[in-house]
């Protein structure tokens, strides 16, 4: 089969690879329905994550499953499955506890930019979808295998309550689908730092009342002048500099909650410093698997939409388009049809 391979900075392939197969007793393969261009690719896409060697891309999925291996016992062919980015087998501690991501038995999941996917520890990581779901609800539903639930999980890790004020740090996907969660989850005033005419209006939809286009040390000031001088009860940080993550703490009342989902890079914090905030940290790498089945019904009901947040929508085999796009910031997120 044809995916997609990153060979170094700037240069994603099409190209052959080998099709996936069942390893171990415990995988799946599934046929991809849809895939995407991930916020996160583009660290290694821009040579700032260096690839030692040709690497498959791609950590989102969604679609059918076409084979199980010997010991999976409740996914079975012909299903309908969404799965993390990390395979994991909910089964052991930190599993029971709600972080998936960080599984005893954890795997990464990656090449889902291609037409299947081979998917290690199905029973745990594959949830299914009440029915095969129309062509219309493929976009919201591969949201949930890693932007939504993050931004689900920032919410989530900031303890966004009702009628909280909420602010959100980043305007890429993982802080527009932060701010559709902290809307769900009730907050009364959500606060989004943004300097995007079009990621704006987006914002704006998903629930955002407020925009603030200035950064740094300007723009926690903005915010507590938004906030009485108070600031934020919850911020979710997903960008991953230290900029962003420092803006994030500094616009957070004492007493209130950071959750911080973007991947970091150079992020440094002083003991000291931290000490006077009085801010709960919280965060890393989103469990996506604790918020699937709750994320699926409210896709299947409608209630919300998060695959508004494709603004671009390619073949996959004019994926390297797709990443130009979104490093250039001429799209916000690059849906992929096989």
């Amino acid at each position: 089969m044809r995916g997609a391979i990153l060979y170094g900075p700037y240069d994603v392939r099409f190209e052959e690879r080998d099709e996936p197969t069942i390893i171990e007793p415990t995988d799946a393969i599934v046929s991809i329905a849809a895939t995407c261009v991930c916020g996160s690719d583009l660290w290694p896409y821009r040579g700032i994550n260096p690839v030692a060697e040709p690497t498959p891309m791609g950590h989102e999925y969604c679609g059918i499953v076409e084979a199980v291996g010997s010991a999976v016992r409740t996914i079975k062919p012909g299903q309908f499955v969404i799965g993390s980015f990390f395979a994991s087998d909910n089964t052991c501690p930190n599993c029971q506890d709600g972080y998936q991501s960080s599984c005893q038995r954890r795997e990464f999941v990656g090449g889902a930019q291609a037409p299947l996917l081979r998917v290690p520890l199905a029973d745990g990581t594959l949830v299914t979808t009440p029915e095969v779901p129309s062509d219309d609800l493929l976009p919201s539903l591969l949201t949930l295998s890693d932007v939504m639930g993050t931004g689900w999980f920032a919410a989530s890790a900031a303890n966004v309550e009702r009628g909280a004020t909420v602010a959100v740090v980043g305007d890429g996907a993982v802080g527009l689908l932060g701010v559709l969660a902290a809307r769900q989850m009730g907050a009364e005033r959500i606060i989004v730092m943004s300097r995007h005419e079009s990621r704006q209006r987006l914002a704006r939809e998903f629930g955002a009342t407020d925009i603030v286009t200035e950064r740094g040390e300007e723009g926690v000031a903005r915010i507590k002048d938004l906030t009485d001088g108070i600031g934020a009860d919850s911020v979710l940080e997903c960008v991953g500099t230290q900029e962003s993550m420092m803006q994030a703490i500094h616009s957070t009342r004492p007493g209130g909650s950071v959750g911080f989902v973007g991947v970091p890079h150079g992020v440094e914090l002083s003991g000291e410093g931290l000490f006077s905030t009085q801010v709960r940290l919280h965060g890393g790498p989103a469990p996506v698997r604790r918020f699937l089945p709750e994320l699926i019904d409210l896709v299947c009901d409608g209630k919300i939409n998060p695959g508004k947040v494709f603004d671009l929508t390619l073949p996959l085999d004019q994926v390297p388009e797709g990443y130009r796009a979104m490093d250039e910031r001429r799209a916000i997120k690059s849906l992929l049809w096989p």
